[in-house]
């Protein structure tokens, strides 16, 4: 059976190749142009959200070995201090007594204990009288350097004189213990959480 009963004319025969190539240009870009686009952009989108985890994780990389310098510089000079264990006091308190051996007199008072989280801060006082500024500053420079985290808080010391003639320093110091809950074992003294430690 003919479909096609008579010739085409040269008009038909370049409208028909037309149509053949709009037809042959849809399809590629339906089917072959589209998705490769497509996948081009997300495979962009991948890379850009690579690159940005890439610096962050650069950042912090650089920022952590930064740190560890910085901790291997103070081990070495000797300041490096660690966080001890709830409940550290026994030990804090006979380095306390150590760092004041050669001091004229002391006196140690330790104000309530306070929580924040894992964190448990220790708050005490130091009154104490030395020979001279040197004296008083060594026993500034063992808390500063105590193989347990301390910080000194506040300082104010005074010349003065016995009734001998003898002269002396005398400081009242401020400072705080820090230990952490990691490790530690509550007890009755342990104080209610106050909240995270910022």
């Amino acid at each position: 059976m003919k479909v096609w009963s008579r010739e085409f004319t040269r008009t038909e025969k370049v409208l028909l190749l037309i149509l053949a190539v709009i037809l042959v240009g849809l399809v590629y870009y339906q089917f072959v142009h589209r998705p490769v686009q497509k996948a081009i952009e997300t495979a962009e989108a991948e890379y850009s959200s690579l690159q940005t985890e890439y610096t962050v994780a650069k950042a912090k990389a650089d920022q952590l070995k930064a740190l560890e310098e910085e901790l291997e510089d103070m081990k070495g000079s000797g300041s490096a201090s660690y966080m001890a264990s709830y409940n550290n006091a026994k030990a804090e308190v006979a380095l306390l007594n150590d760092i004041l051996s050669d001091t004229r007199q002391y006196n140690i008072s330790f104000a309530n204990v306070t929580r924040s989280g894992n964190q448990i801060r220790r708050n005490f006082t130091l009154q104490f009288r030395t020979d001279d500024y040197e004296a008083m500053r060594s026993v500034i420079d063992g808390l500063l350097t105590s193989p347990y985290r301390c910080l000194v808080g506040d300082i104010q010391c005074s010349m003065g004189q016995e009734r001998n003639g003898a002269d002396y320093v005398s400081a009242n110091v401020t400072a705080t213990f820090f230990e952490t809950m990691e490790g530690g074992t509550p007890d009755a003294g342990l104080p209610e959480d106050r909240g995270t430690a910022k």
